[in-house]
């Protein structure tokens, strides 16, 4: 079955830092372009960052220069690493796949339960 594993969410104050992590296992972890959205209370998603098929970085534009997404290929890991959180990066995030990261965050093919991110001011 394929799966992907949130972890890394918490509370943390305005201007500190996270790291997400998401751990796929029953797929080929080289056969799509992984990345994350997230979803804030009463808000739609958003795409926050992806890596394509060949493994390079897409991010939305207010998440650039403040997030890096990459991956450890042994560990079939994705990490996105969040530095000056803001109170609206409080969201929900989840990790996806999808066959090009211009798909994220509707057309997926596999989807985390996501992982919570709160951030205070």
């Amino acid at each position: 079955e394929a799966q992907l594993v949130e972890s890394g969410g918490g509370l943390v104050q305005a201007g500190g830092s996270l790291t997400l992590s998401c751990e796929a296992s029953g797929f080929t972890f080289d056969d799509f372009a992984i990345g994350w959205f997230r979803q804030a209370p009463g808000k739609g998603r958003l795409a926050v960052s992806c890596l394509s098929k060949d493994r390079r970085p897409y991010y939305e534009d207010s998440m650039k220069g403040r997030f890096t997404i990459s991956t450890d290929n042994a560990k079939n890991t994705v990490y996105m690493r969040m530095n000056d959180l803001k109170p609206e990066d409080t969201a929900v995030y989840y990790c996806a796949t999808a066959r090009l990261c211009e798909r994220l965050p509707w057309y997926l093919e596999v989807q985390g339960q996501g992982t919570r991110v709160t951030v205070s001011s």
